[in-house]
């Protein structure tokens, strides 16, 4: 049996969870964080964890109540209600509702975090399906979801514009122009949370750069392999490349072209030691890198399509048709 924490925070919220469990008040929740905005506060799962049981954080305890017991069971419900720290048994009442909800906020991990990658052979998922699920089980999950997350008004579909992973097998290659002389480059991959989803190929290979010289200039170039689903973004929503060099710091503005964005940059260094892709304004601004959780979540995210069948109800259905396409790849 799945035992649950339930206990006063030091922010004067309630949490009730399984011991070691993410929640949303975390300073820094992994990326496999999935979170469902529920009536009087929230709910959290970790992806690669699997642990069936959500960490809840409450605000209302009265507006709670409505769903404890379906989740937790009874004596939780009354542990809460009785304001008692204590470590009980999870037995929800409804467990059905409980899988729904999981899959529910899944589906809402999914539409923010899937690593779509043409370079790593991972689908976009389809946004019209992913859109319909999340409405569907919105509505099964209707006793207990609230806020933005309770919205049944589906997002507009962007268009899919696939390419295949072998266009971008040479991802780091050569952007040098006649008579210019190469003397350094270098690949590798961008922190998911400093940009939208959409944007950026999600590969460890996505980003690449490389110092030239010519005429007694030297130029940086700075390529990142576009999202697999890519609708032409708005201006403000261009991501940008901070290059530490060994001058310092350059920050330069990408531009779409074709289905790779690029910056250019004059410079006088002669090494670059990382490239870092974002979107002002989004995601933290330093926080430690995550390149072996984001490589978990890739191969997670493989596994499920590799195994996905048609009646899998574990899967979504954007997933199942993800798998069914995948030899666009």
């Amino acid at each position: 049996m799945n035992a649950v924490l339930v206990r006063e925070d030091a922010e004067g919220f309630w949490t009730i969870a399984p011991a070691g469990a993410p929640t949303v008040w975390a300073d820094a929740p992994p990326l496999d964080t999935m979170v469902l905005e529920v009536v009087g506060g929230h709910l959290a799962w970790s992806l690669l964890a699997g642990e069936p049981v959500p960490a809840a954080v409450l605000h209302d305890l009265d507006e709670a109540q409505e769903w404890l017991w379906a989740v937790y069971g009874e004596h939780v419900a009354l542990a809460v209600a009785d304001r008692q720290a204590v470590e009980l048994p999870a037995e929800p009442a409804l467990p059905t509702l409980v899988a729904q909800a999981r899959k529910l906020a899944y589906a809402h991990w999914a539409a923010r975090w899937w690593p779509a990658s043409t370079i790593d052979g991972i689908p976009a998922l389809d946004q019209q399906l992913l859109d319909t699920e999340i409405a569907t089980l919105t509505e099964a999950c209707e006793l207990i979801v609230d806020g933005a997350d309770a919205d049944l008004e589906p997002l507009p579909a962007a268009p899919v514009a696939l390419g295949r992973a072998e266009d971008y097998a040479l991802a780091a290659g050569s952007g040098a122009r006649q008579g210019e002389l190469v003397f350094g480059r270098g690949s590798g991959g961008w922190d998911w949370r400093r940009c939208p989803p959409g944007l950026v190929d999600a590969s460890e290979h996505a980003v690449s750069w490389e110092l030239t010289r010519a005429e007694g200039a030297t130029l940086v170039r700075v390529r990142a392999v576009a999202a697999p689903q890519l609708d032409a973004p708005p201006a403000h929503l261009h991501p940008r490349a901070l290059l530490d060099t060994s001058v310092g710091a350059i920050d330069t503005e990408l531009h779409l072209v074709g289905d790779t964005w690029q910056g250019t940059a004059s410079t006088a260094a002669e090494a670059v030691a990382g490239v870092h892709v974002y979107v002002p304004g989004v995601g933290p601004d330093a926080l430690p890198a995550d390149h072996d959780e984001r490589a978990r979540i890739r191969d997670l995210v493989a596994a499920r399509l590799r195994g996905a069948t048609a009646d899998d109800d574990t899967l979504l259905l954007a997933e199942i048709a993800a798998a069914a396409s995948d030899s666009d790849f």
